[in-house]
């Protein structure tokens, strides 16, 4: 696809995923508009704090407005699409756009056993975590990009499975992080008890983190 817009962002989109974008920059308001006009998506791709961008974005498309500024910002939300990879970057616009080129799933017989093992993994840490745990959640085709959305990931390991050309693959990766993780999540939240039901410094220890990342 040639001359796709393109939104770097210190974040990492999936297929599927939903995502608030605060659009303020002049340049990303002219790309918006664009967009809106033509019923375009533009590609959300990570930026690192150089402004080095990753090779392999996801498109993401206008769901709706959710607040208009009499100075011209924008509150978005927008649904992750299609995973693409750049060709060649464009400096044609106010904004980047780029060449591209889809990457499509390829077939394959999804390994139910990893499946399993990384839903019931995911559920554990939401409950370390505090977090509502709802079946409904992984009743999606694709339950690694909804896993690896909270799942205690570095960006880093975000775009790694971005990059992953298959499910398997990334239930996989996710499955040997889930594994690293949850032994120290669990002894962190025993420890936090043991500080508590001592009674004097209830507030030694850092509630576990409720954020997005978590």
């Amino acid at each position: 696809m040639p001359d796709l817009p393109l939104f770097p962002l210190q974040t990492v989109l999936y297929p599927g995923e939903r995502l608030p974008l605060h659009i303020f920059e002049p340049r990303y308001r002219t790309m918006i508009a664009r967009c809106l006009r033509d019923d375009l998506a533009f590609g959300l791709v990570l930026s690192d704090a150089e402004g080095h961008l990753a090779d392999v974005g996801c498109t993401a498309r206008l769901d709706r407005i959710l607040e208009r500024y009499p100075d011209g910002r924008l509150d978005l939300l927008v649904r992750g699409e299609t995973r693409f990879r750049i060709e060649t970057l464009r400096h044609e616009h106010a904004y980047l756009s780029a060449d591209v080129a889809f990457v499509h799933e390829p077939a394959e017989t999804l390994q139910k056993n990893l499946s399993e093992r990384a839903i019931t993994q995911h559920m554990r840490l939401l409950e370390l975590a505090r977090r509502d745990v709802r079946p409904s959640l992984y009743m999606t085709p694709f339950v690694s990009y909804v896993i690896a959305h909270n799942a205690g990931l570095t960006l880093a390991q975000k775009q790694e499975v971005l990059e992953l050309l298959t499910e398997n693959l990334r239930l996989s990766y996710l499955v040997a992080h889930l594994e690293a993780l949850i032994p120290q999540v669990e002894q962190q939240e025993d420890v936090r008890r043991k500080v508590q039901s001592n009674g004097h410094f209830r507030d030694f220890l850092p509630r576990i983190s409720d954020d997005g990342d978590a």
